[in-house]
């Protein structure tokens, strides 16, 4: 066995064999139902619970009590704008979320603004739900472990990376008992935390009063709203994950707009009541922080102290265990949302187009690596310290979520003698853009120093190089446009080929002949053509023109958008076809679709040759006039493997230099 077919075997055990694009069944098959939806996209808001509640009774320090308001502003304002992204669903219903509004409704420049700081967003999305989940399960370990939870978390990290190169249901469906498992078990812990001390309900508003009352006389009204106002934004991490619903839908199951409605009121709900729940319970029973635990930790034992037994520390465990891998599901959002974040903006020119290319698992492979290396990187530099990750985090977060509602507001006053509602969507919008302002600035104001500066760093520094990549695509873009020059030649050409009418050319098997590889009726290929008819001039009596259809981020949404892609190859290759036939040459075009052109390639070169036993194949290469590393980074170099791949079959293929 050669090391190539080992390596192959390898990845089919670990990552699944290849699937059929052009199965009309495959976009049912691997899209999610509003319940996996739920699991695998609203994870990411109802496992902020576990971090974004604490962090705001926390920062009540000596005024617990005040949190009962922190808990009641939060639940609302959860609603409010899962409300305002269940407008952004209606609007967008392809998906796109935050860069997508931002994009359109205000500008492109915007747009990498908010869609930079959302693929921060989603590699931090990883990066806390796993160093979340690994501060949960150390809580109940031995103390001399805690050296190994990094390398744990890592793990963690590297065994989604693999689930996700598999598939988006394969990533999802393992984890459905867990999640329910986490719900349940936090139910049950909210409804005893609670019921068990509803008697003492009289002495903890009494107490709320006092606290309240105490608070205005020693700090003012205003330093008391303050605190409040304080400990609501710096749970900011609590709002984190409901964008998700809005950015994933292309792979929600059809419909698509009422199943991500229905996802989002799931996720709202579900975060909304878990979070109210487990404030009050932090102050029905008194719970302080503790070191090495988390406070979900410490609230659960209090609430099992009294049970005996095994079963308070069995409780606890579990419960504490379904925390942990639920923030392990919450990562999914940033496999399942970042690569598809990435690859709009690649289709967009603001990153690398080969981001936008998919596996042959249908998956957007590159972006999934990314965002698993990106997030190792991140989980090994902080230490898997949740307290900074979610700082960095919520800043981002909001970043997009305030764009996002800006976008909406401005559009809604814009339709406003269209749209008979919009005073109603505008307002919810509206709500939201103050909310989310609010947090935005209040986080950036109290955490600029304890790391709120190093995420506008890296988010700056990511739109930066977004704005590179654009000028440079747009340049060779107007470079190319002198190539298309020849196209409208080539039509007056193809129109008017001779003033004799010539016989069509009949097929000649054993006719020398000359196969170009296509993408498109366009410059490079006609000029390829051209090349091929001025270097080898009367030796070749047959051409074949070869097109491969790339399936990828932007055609991959539906059975519709292949066969529209399908329809296009076979035009765009008739045009080659017809020009050599009208020129008095034999010709023929072999189409067909894939996400690995080359592989592609090679599934069709021995009907090819089988029909032309005497062929070369050709292909052009864009030849820069001073290539920068940029160029190589940023363009296709297919034709180079290709010429590897039909080397090692036996079959002659010359790059010709189309230079630029």
């Amino acid at each position: 066995m050669t090391i190539k077919t080992g390596l192959r075997k390898a990845k089919t055990f670990f990552i699944g064999g290849s699937r059929d694009f052009r199965d009309s069944r495959i976009f049912h098959a691997i899209s999610l139902t509003p319940f996996l939806a739920w699991v695998g996209l609203g994870s990411d808001g109802l496992s902020s619970s576990c971090y974004g509640p604490a962090e705001a009774f926390k920062a009540l320090a000596d005024h617990p009590a005040l949190g009962i308001f922190v808990a009641i502003a939060t639940g609302i304002t959860i609603l409010i704008i899962a409300s305002s992204y269940s407008n952004i669903i209606e609007l967008f219903p392809s998906g796109g979320g935050g860069y997508l509004v931002a994009s359109k409704l205000l500008s492109p420049e915007v747009g990498i603004v908010s869609g930079s700081a959302l693929l921060i967003d989603y590699v931090l999305t990883i990066t806390i739900s796993v160093a979340s989940g690994a501060d949960a399960i150390f809580s109940f370990l031995p103390a001399w472990m805690l050296p190994y939870k990094l390398w744990f978390a890592i793990a963690g990290v590297l065994m989604l990376l693999v689930l996700n190169l598999r598939g988006i249901k394969e990533a999802v469906m393992p984890l459905v008992p867990v999640f329910l498992l986490f719900v349940v078990t936090h139910l049950v812990a909210i409804a005893v935390g609670i019921g068990s001390h509803i008697v003492n309900a009289g002495n903890v508003l009494h107490e709320t009063s006092a606290e309240l009352s105490g608070s205005i006389h020693s700090l003012g009204l205003f330093g008391t709203i303050f605190i409040i106002l304080k400990a609501y934004s710096l749970g900011a991490g609590t709002f984190t994950g409901i964008e998700a619903v809005s950015n994933g839908l292309p792979v929600l199951r059809d419909p698509k707009i009422q199943t991500a409605k229905k996802t989002m009121r799931y996720m709202a709900w579900s975060l909304s009541i878990t979070v109210i729940g487990l404030m009050a319970a932090y102050i029905f029973l008194d719970v302080k922080d503790a070191p090495g635990k988390t406070l979900n930790a410490v609230l659960f034992e209090s609430i099992t102290a009294s049970w005996g037994g095994y079963s308070g520390s069995a409780f606890v465990w579990i419960t504490l265990l379904s925390e942990a891998i639920l923030l392990f599901i919450a990562a999914q959002s940033g496999f399942l949302d970042g690569p598809r974040v990435l690859a709009n903006m690649a289709l967009d020119n603001w990153m690398p187009k080969k981001f936008s290319m998919l596996s042959d698992r249908l998956v957007t492979e590159r972006g999934i690596l990314v965002m698993g290396f990106a997030s190792l990187l991140m989980m090994v530099a902080s230490r898997g310290s949740v307290d900074f990750l979610i700082v960095l985090y919520s800043i981002n977060v909001f970043i997009t979520f305030t764009l996002s509602q800006l976008g909406m507001v401005r559009h809604w006053w814009l339709e406003r003698n269209a749209e008979k509602r919009w005073l109603r969507k505008m307002a919810i919008n509206g709500i939201g853009l103050v909310l989310t302002t609010f947090i935005l600035i209040s986080v950036l104001i109290l955490k600029f120093h304890e790391g709120g500066w190093i995420t506008l760093l890296i988010t700056g520094m990511l739109v930066v190089a977004a704005m590179f990549i654009k000028q440079h695509y747009v340049k060779t873009s107007e470079t190319l446009k002198r190539l298309d020059v020849i196209v409208e030649a080539a039509a007056v050409s193809g129109q008017h080929p001779g003033d004799k009418q010539r016989p069509e050319p009949a097929y000649d098997p054993k006719g020398k002949t000359a196969a170009i590889l296509v993408n498109g009726f366009n410059g490079l290929g006609l000029h390829t053509l051209f090349s091929v008819s001025r270097l080898f001039s009367g030796i070749y009596k047959n051409f074949v023109f070869v097109e491969i259809g790339p399936i990828d981020a932007g055609n991959f949404k539906g059975a519709d958008e292949i066969g529209h892609l399908n329809e296009y190859i076979a035009s765009e290759s008739k045009k080659y076809v017809k020009y050599m036939m009208d020129h008095g040459y034999y010709a023929e075009a072999f189409t067909s679709m894939g996400t690995d052109i080359v592989e592609e390639i090679s599934k069709l070169v021995p009907e090819i040759t089988k029909r032309f036993p005497d062929i070369v194949f050709f292909g052009g290469q864009l030849v820069f006039t001073n290539e920068s590393l940029m160029d190589r980074w940023l363009h296709n170099f297919t034709v180079f493997t290709v010429q590897k791949n039909l080397y090692s079959q036996g079959v002659p293929f010359i790059i010709l230099p189309v230079r630029v």
